[in-house]
């Protein structure tokens, strides 16, 4: 086993432990603000996993496209969590209007 071989293996052995703590958070908690909590976690371990694709292939099609699912999911993920909490907010409250303090 080569050298490059070892950080792949740890690359992807980091994302996914880290994809299993988010999805038994997510099981964990009853709230749906405390189940938000999980969603940085996710995405850290889903760019792991795509650093180790990455690493393994190189500057491919296949690493190009999961640097560019990587990218996403980090641009993507605040604008979901913030929308799911103002969903919940909204649902729980029934205020839809932003108050002005």
């Amino acid at each position: 086993m080569s050298v490059r071989d070892a950080i792949v293996y740890a690359l992807l052995a980091l994302g996914v432990g880290l994809e299993v703590i988010a999805c038994m958070g997510l099981v964990a908690m009853r709230d749906v603000f405390d189940r938000l909590h999980y969603v940085g976690p996710s995405v850290l371990g889903a760019v792991l996993v795509a650093a180790a694709v990455w690493t393994r292939q190189g500057p491919s099609f296949i690493g190009l496209k999961a640097a560019l699912l990587a990218a996403f999911l980090l641009v993507a993920s605040p604008a979901l969590a913030h929308g799911t909490a103002r969903a919940a907010r909204i649902s729980r409250l029934g205020d839809w209007r932003v108050q002005a303090d």
